[in-house]
C-alpha cells in the first residue's frame, strides 16, 4: 500500500524537471491533486494495481497518430477497457489511426513511453496534438495520472481534469464513444 499525499513532494527539486512542472502548473492554476510515489509503472497490469490505493480511475493514455503523421491524438481511456483502433477512428472521422513514434512523443510533449498524461499537453505549446477523452470517463469522480514521469500517480477530480486543465493547457476535450464490438 502507498499513502497518498496532498501536493508537492517537499523533495521537488530533486525531481525530473518535466515531473518538477507539472507541480508547477497544477499549483499556479489551483487545481488540488493527491499524489502517490511508488515504483515505476509501466504497464497498465501495474496501474491496475495501484488504482485501488489512489482511489481514482488511471487512464489508459495512448499517444496516436494518422497515417501521414501529421494529426496527433492523446487518447485518454479506461484502463480497462480494450483499444480498438476502428473504433476510435470512426467516431473521429479519421481514415486509419496508429499509435505514434517515440521521437513525436519527445517532440510534441517532452515524454517518454510509460509516462504519457494529459500533462504532457503543457509542452504542446502549438497545439499539434489533439486531446481525446472517452465517454466512461464522464462517470469517475477522480481521475489518475502521471506527472510527466511513471514513478508517481496523481488524483484529480474529474472536473478539473476535463474542464479545468484542458482550458489552461488550451486543448479542449474531444469526447468519443467508443463501445465494444
Amino acid at each position: 500500500m502507498y499513502a497518498l499525499i496532498r501536493g508537492a513532494p517537499e523533495d521537488i527539486a530533486l525531481r525530473q524537471e518535466r515531473e518538477q512542472r507539472c507541480y508547477r502548473l497544477l499549483d499556479a492554476a489551483g487545481i488540488p491533486y493527491m499524489r502517490m510515489d511508488h515504483p515505476a509503472a509501466d504497464n497498465m497490469e501495474v496501474c491496475a494495481r495501484l488504482e485501488k490505493d489512489l482511489d481514482a480511475q488511471i487512464c489508459k493514455n495512448l499517444f496516436l497518430c494518422n497515417r501521414q503523421e501529421t494529426d496527433f491524438y492523446l487518447l485518454m481511456m479506461p484502463g480497462d477497457k480494450t483499444f480498438r483502433t476502428r473504433l476510435l477512428s470512426k467516431a473521429l472521422g479519421v481514415s486509419r489511426l496508429s499509435f505514434a513514434g517515440e521521437g513525436s512523443m519527445k517532440e510534441f510533449l517532452d515524454l517518454m513511453p510509460g509516462a504519457v498524461s494529459i500533462l504532457g499537453l503543457m509542452n504542446d505549446r502549438d497545439c499539434r496534438v489533439r486531446l481525446v477523452a472517452d465517454a466512461d470517463l464522464k462517470d469517475c469522480p477522480f481521475i489518475g495520472c502521471h506527472p510527466c514521469v511513471n514513478t508517481s500517480s496523481l488524483r484529480i477530480a474529474k472536473e478539473d481534469m476535463f474542464e479545468k486543465l484542458p482550458r489552461i493547457l488550451k486543448h479542449p476535450v474531444t469526447w468519443v464513444e467508443m463501445a465494444a464490438d
